[in-house]
């Protein structure tokens, strides 16, 4: 079985990738390696995976068509795992073009090939952002999306670009909404990754909205294993979050940190910000009824990891 992952140098792409290696599967990646942050940890994350004879990498832009139908044309890939896409809710606001161009004509892109070249599964990595601010929790699925930022607006269009590409074709897809990934190697703009960089730097660490946001955090290793399921039994169900469905409070997560890290630090409380999300607490029982045994990490394991990894490679 040949496996497309597209972000293969980013966070979850990476983890996926590394475990799929493991598996003995052959892996084409594909990463743009934009500089949204620091390319540097993506060339370490790519490094790891290189070192696997099992794996093959095309650094290309996704808008770029007939270079990527070039990439179909000699690996005739059997999955395509579209995990890549232009994060960050504030930087959004700052550069709503560039998500237009990195999620919603990079989506086009890749859904246009892929059913010319009748792949048999697409599963798309879209983000938990769609369903903006709720007033009943936990979010289903059959909750009426309401994206409050151009990161969420082009990750939902994206959703919609991946569902009228492939619901008349002979190609199996799925939408997975990833509530707050963390874990080790994690992108640097995210809350933990941030966290530990300002302790080490010893800076004041930012609490939006005074550290009272709620965030369903997931961990990585446990989206991975969501993934890799769908490789052998793939729902019916076409829209499903990942979320441990535990949301904790921001200002709880810091002093599990601190317990872990054993460092002293100082917060900086900030009002609310606009684009932020208060909460996000996700349902997971249509997961849970589509894929059997699913199991997810206590968050203090998570954060030790985490926090182990972060201390040993320094990112």
């Amino acid at each position: 079985m040949k496996i497309v992952i597209t972000g293969s140098s980013g966070f979850i792409g990476y983890h996926f990738a590394d475990e799929l290696l493991k598996k003995k599967y052959k892996v084409i990646g594909i990463d743009n390696h934009n500089n949204y942050y620091s390319s540097t940890i993506k060339k370490k994350r790519l490094n790891k995976l290189k070192k696997n004879k099992n794996f093959q990498f095309y650094k290309l832009n996704l808008v770029n068509e007939k270079s990527l139908e070039k990439i179909f044309i000699k690996h005739q890939p059997d999955v395509i795992f579209h995990l890549a896409g232009q994060p960050g809710v504030l930087y959004s606001l700052k550069y709503p073009k560039t998500y237009l161009i990195n999620n919603v004509n990079a989506t086009k892109s890749i859904c246009k090939i892929s059913k010319k070249h009748n792949v048999k599964k697409f599963i798309f990595g879209s983000s938990s952002s769609v369903y903006g601010d709720q007033k009943k929790f936990p979010i289903k699925e059959t909750f009426k999306e309401n994206p409050k930022n151009p990161y969420a607006k082009t990750k939902l269009k994206s959703e919609k670009i991946v569902i009228n590409s492939f619901r008349k074709s002979n190609t199996n897809f799925i939408i997975f909404r990833f509530f707050t990934v963390y874990g080790p190697f994690g992108r640097p703009d995210m809350f933990i990754h941030k966290f530990l960089n300002s302790i080490k730097k010893n800076k004041k660490i930012k609490l939006y909205n005074n550290g009272l946001n709620f965030r369903d955090f997931t961990y990585v290793k446990d989206v991975v294993k969501i993934l890799l399921k769908t490789l052998k039994v793939f729902p019916l169900s076409k829209v499903i979050n990942i979320c441990r469905s535990k949301p904790i409070k921001t200002i709880h997560l810091v002093s599990l940190i601190k317990n872990i890290y054993k460092k002293n630090y100082q917060i900086s409380k900030i009002g609310f910000v606009k684009g932020e999300m208060l909460k996000t607490h996700g349902c997971n029982k249509l997961l849970k009824r589509n894929f059997k045994n699913i199991k997810f990490t206590d968050i203090k394991f998570g954060l030790k990891k985490t926090i182990l990894i972060y201390k040993k490679y320094g990112y």
